[in-house]
């Protein structure tokens, strides 16, 4: 995803194609009006340090003057061209789109950082959300990519509290078709549908569906979305979260007949299957 200086296999410069895909991406002025509003802080997140951005790698790692990495925490954005993939393709159209989205918050700009952790992840970046001031107030970035549609709300935090707000912006900005949820390649995939969702195998993916029933072996909690468990759509629960899942509202044995949002990494096990670990990772999707 575009040429610069690499570190650890990151690229760092900002390509002018981002941008070009960012104004093919533009978001609505109702998405414009909802920036100006001063946002607060969805997760109680601990000082981590401050600094000035000077180059977005991708739609979720910045790096700072003095050579810090930053990576965006709870995002999922879309990941760069892979082998035999171009500029062109919708992937990488998409991974483009957020960086460029990224880059217009924050590129040059001074950020202060919070996160949940002040350990670096395995890449040896800072995973934090990053504050600017605008408008006379200081702004999440994790908030606004967003509303604005550049991402989507990943997996990580241990606050309901914390990610009730943000999923509530990215079902805002999925109604409304903003930003890269105006893609068709970004939008949800079916359930109903395997071959689509194995497509997606090794990547974290939104899929909603209709659940056909709740079965239990062992250890082990399965929702199921079709008939055919060697070729369905799967979600497996363990046991052991069965409680918290419970006391957030989703109970998994009365998820049957339910029309559902699941989110996370999608593996294969006959069909393609999703482990839940985390009840944020399942929506009612009566409730959207």
């Amino acid at each position: 995803m575009g040429g610069g200086t690499s570190v650890n296999g990151v690229r760092h410069a900002y390509r002018p194609a981002a941008a070009a895909v960012l104004a093919l991406l533009t978001v609505p002025a109702v998405a414009a009006e909802n920036s100006r509003k001063p946002s607060q802080p969805a997760c109680e997140f601990e000082m981590l340090g401050s600094g000035t951005v000077a180059s977005v790698a991708d739609g979720a790692t910045f790096v700072l003057e003095d050579g810090r990495q930053v990576r965006l925490a709870l995002i999922d954005v879309p990941p760069g061209p892979g082998p035999g993939l171009g500029e062109g393709d919708a992937r990488s159209k998409a991974a483009l789109a957020a960086q460029a989205g990224l880059s217009e918050l924050l590129l040059g700009q001074a950020v202060v950082l919070r996160g949940p952790d002040p350990k670096p992840d395995r890449y040896g970046r800072i995973v934090a959300d990053g504050f600017v001031q605008r408008d006379g107030a200081e702004r999440s970035v994790l908030q606004d990519m967003l509303a604005k549609g550049f991402g989507r709300l990943g997996l990580g935090a241990q606050d309901r509290s914390c990610t009730a707000p943000l999923l509530a912006l990215e079902r805002s900005a999925r109604r409304a078709k903003l930003g890269l949820w105006a893609d068709p390649y970004y939008d949800l995939r079916r359930a109903e549908d395997p071959a689509a969702i194995l497509a997606e195998r090794g990547r974290f993916t939104l899929v909603e569906g209709k659940v056909l029933s709740v079965r239990e072996s062992g250890a082990t909690i399965y929702v199921n979305f079709g008939r055919r468990w060697t070729q369905d759509f799967t979600v497996t629960i363990a046991k052991r979260h069965e409680r918290s899942f419970a006391a957030a509202g989703v109970e998994p044995k009365k998820l049957e007949g339910r029309r559902v949002m699941v989110r996370g990494w999608v593996e294969e096990r006959g069909g393609p299957w999703i482990e839940a670990t985390r009840p944020e990772q399942i929506e009612i999707a009566e409730r959207n």
